[in-house]
This record gives C-alpha cells, structure tokens and sequence, in this order.
C-alpha cells in the first residue's frame, strides 16, 4: 500500500491499538491515543494492553473497551491466543495499530489475517507480515525515540501526529489526594524538586545510586532550594529511607506512599524532577517540568522520556548501553558525579526564585 492517507476517513469507525508493556513504552503510547483520538473523533477505539498497566486507562474517556486478555499470566498458551482472536474478530476493526511489533503480536494478528472475515488495516511499527503498512526499517531502530518510532507507524498510513509528549487522564479524585499530600508535607509549588531514585530490583544497574542522590540533594538545599521529594515504589523503600536519613527533614520521603495517578498531579508542582531510567520518570514526563534522566546501562535515544522538557545525561565510556543485568563495576554511573547533575539543573534555581516570590 503506497501513498495512504487515512487521517480522518469517515470509514474508519472502529480502531485497536495495541500496546501490551512495559510501562515507560505504554506512557509514552498516550501521545499516540491522543493522536488518534484527535485524528478520528468519531471512531470507537479500543485498547490492547496487559495487566497491570490496564489500570492506566479505566477511566480514560478515549478508550471505549479494554482487551486486558493477560497472555504472559493467567491467560497464558493456546486458551489465550484462542480467547484474543475470538475477540478481536467479533469486534470487526477497520484498523489495527501494532505498537508492540513483537513475534507474538505477530503471530496473533497473522492469524487475525487469515481467519477474519473482515480484513483490517494492519499497521507495525516495522517493516515485515503481516503488516500492510509500516516505518521504512525492518528492525526497530535503536537510535531512533519510542516515541518517535511509533509516530512513524502512523506517518506511514497518513496520520498526523502532533501531540508533544504522554497525555494521561488523571482522576479528580487523585488530584485531590496529591494536593492533600502537598499540602501535609508542606511541599510548596516550585519550591521543591522531585527525586526518583530507584527502579524495579530486576534493573538495579539502572540505579545511580544513593550517595549520589545524597550529594546533589545537599548541594540543592544549600543553593536554597527548600525541599527535596522522594518517590518510588515498594523496590526503593530502602534507597529513599537512606537517602533521607542522610539529609534532614528538608527531605520527603513518599516512596510506597503514593498511588500512580498521585504521581502526575505532584510533578505537575516540581520545580524540576531528577531520576533513573524508569516507570515513574515516564509518568513524570506528562507534565511540562523540566527533567533530568540519568542513563547508564540504557540508551538514552531509546529509553528517554518523551518532550522537550527532558535532558538525559549519560557517561562517555566504551561500555555503555550494555543493557546487562549484572555488572563488577558499574563504571557507567560511578562516572556520573553530583556535580555534573547539579550543572543541568542550577539555571532552574534561579528561575525557582522568582517564581517562588509569585506564589507567596
């Protein structure tokens, strides 16, 4: 298929998207369902997602149906492939958006191909069966952003994208019990920056570590700004727990305390946020902070969050980007300092100051 232009064709009415994990790539797949939604306003979309990150999008108004069919749980083998294709078929879509791209996702939506009545458009995010439309590469590029990977899936059957970073729907409920937590631990809006200091204990190499964290927030706190804020989940309870034991109760500490939509909202009144390459810095890339990814065993052109408001910073070394889970010395992160983190982000001080006087 060559020259297609399906941006808004009325005959297009119904859509699936499919994005099954992790959750940096499903935060960064927002802008896409944004994209969509605004490229076919009448459209039933439906997303394909597995759990736990179905959780994202439960009350998200552009999502008419979600296909949490669980294949790596419960859902698991044959009774699985058997239950998705049952279902994607019943639906009857015009078009099938395959962010995953995957031999799984391969294998169902070429089964989909041969045995649906109805034959959608199928669209991945590379060139190979049984996609009719794709980017020019036949295997993901690894220079090239998530985010910009999978908005050349949709240039490629002429869909405009334009929406500059994630878009999460976040309920009111939740807002209000991150204001709430703000405003218990007198966490004041720009007179604070955000820290994420870990990472799920699978990818620890990803972590720069505590004592790190520890310098750059002192170095913080005696430049004048008036708190640091630690989030993070049940994996760096300990991490956060040092980290404020070395400082002093400018320090807060939310890690485990928090629910994800919670995390949004409290960005939203960072001045900045600092962190790993991880889940929670995706989330933190919904909002239009400025923000500072630290990269070390990961490519930054892959794994940075998406928008312009976002630097990563990464060390000059021959071993980078080893993507390994066990290393003897963690050269990579051991080589980027607190002086080196406290340089991209000192410029956010002094715009702290005024901005600080604003909300007095």
């Amino acid at each position: 298929m060559h020259n297609v232009h399906l941006h808004g064709r009325a005959d297009i009415r119904r859509i699936l998207l499919i994005k099954w994990s992790a959750l940096g790539d499903v935060i960064i797949s927002t802008a896409i369902l944004e994209d969509l939604h605004q490229a076919f306003p009448d459209a039933i979309i439906d997303l394909n997602i597995l759990p736990p990150w179905d959780r994202l999008f439960r009350q998200d108004t552009r999502v008419n149906n979600l296909l949490d069919i669980d294949l790596r749980g419960k859902d698991k083998g044959w009774k699985g492939i058997w239950k998705w294709l049952q279902t994607v078929r019943k639906a009857k879509y015009d078009l099938v958006i395959d962010l995953q791209t995957n031999d799984r996702s391969r294998f169902l939506i070429s089964a989909l191909r041969l045995l649906s009545p109805v034959r959608p458009i199928l669209m991945g995010n590379r060139r190979c069966f049984p996609y009719h439309l794709s980017p020019p590469w036949t295997s993901k590029p690894i220079e090239v952003a998530a985010l910009d990977q999978f908005r050349q899936t949709l240039a490629a059957g002429g869909i405009q994208t334009s929406t500059p970073r994630p878009v999460l729907q976040i309920p009111e409920d939740n807002r209000k019990r991150a204001a709430q937590l703000l405003k218990d631990r007198g966490l004041i809006h720009n007179r604070f920056a955000a820290f994420i200091p870990g990472c799920q204990a699978a990818g620890h190499l990803k972590r720069w570590g505590t004592d790190n964290y520890v310098a750059l927030a002192r170095q913080l706190h005696e430049a004048g700004l008036e708190k640091i804020l630690l989030v993070g989940g049940k994996d760096e309870i300990k991490d956060c727990e040092d980290i404020a034991a070395a400082c002093g109760e400018w320090v807060v500490n939310l890690c485990a305390k928090t629910e994800i939509f919670d995390l949004v909202p409290i960005f939203e009144q960072a001045r900045f946020i600092v962190g790993n390459d991880t889940g929670p810095t995706h989330l933190a890339s919904c909002t239009e902070r400025p923000i500072v990814v630290i990269c070390g065993p990961t490519d930054p052109r892959r794994v940075k969050p998406a928008g312009d408001n976002v630097r990563a910073i990464q060390a000059d070394l021959p071993c980078i980007n080893c993507y390994q889970k066990e290393c003897d010395h963690h050269s990579c992160m051991k080589a980027i300092s607190p002086e080196m983190v406290f340089e991209m982000v000192k410029s956010e001080l002094e715009n702290n100051r005024g901005d600080s006087r604003k909300h007095q």
